[in-house]
């Protein structure tokens, strides 16, 4: 990771007045082969329950999807592809990465890229920092720029790093139906 994440978390106390309820880390994150997971928050429903505070992911281990009915805010960095690295030990990175996250099952089709993947949501992505391409089954979307942003609507997707540094991306997770 190039950056560490600071998570700001506002509540409103017993008299109706906003306050802090938290500022700190990630609630978790996982770092793997160059890339990295920062989880920023999560609700275990729509619409998200504000009366109380509690943080979802505490203590928790970072899980790629969002729960059933919920929503997943975090951040992630792609590495520059390493293209002195040999496709066996890509593919078994790939493998442990998603493994890691609880999401073997989302590596539907990897013969295009071993991070291809596909999950039950529709995820928001803003790109933040650097430089992406975005690999599709049929297809692929150049050069996406800071500031760009990507509906993805569980689709086999993966994120490409053509580039030199890491890219930094913001996503907002949704449950879906497939």
């Amino acid at each position: 990771m190039t950056r560490t994440l600071r998570r700001v978390v506002t509540t409103n106390n017993a008299d109706g007045q906003s306050e802090v309820a938290l500022d700190g880390g990630p609630a978790a994150a996982i770092a793997a082969h160059g890339s990295g997971l920062h989880e920023i928050w999560q609700t275990a429903s729509v619409p998200a329950d504000n009366s109380r505070f509690e943080d979802a992911l505490a203590g928790t281990d970072p899980r790629l999807c969002p729960p059933p009915g919920g929503v997943k805010v975090r951040w992630f960095e792609v590495p520059p592809e390493n293209d002195a690295i040999p496709a066996e030990e890509k593919e078994a990175a790939a493998a442990f990465s998603f493994e890691a996250v609880g999401a073997s099952g989302a590596r539907v089709d990897t013969r295009r890229h071993p991070l291809m993947h596909k999950t039950d949501s529709v995820d928001y992505i803003v790109l933040v920092k650097g430089e992406l391409d975005m690999l599709l089954d049929n297809g692929e979307i150049e050069g996406l720029k800071p500031g760009d942003v990507v509906v993805q609507r569980g689709t086999n997707h993966a994120w490409v790093n053509r580039g030199s540094e890491p890219a930094l991306l913001v996503a907002v997770l949704v449950d879906a139906a497939s």
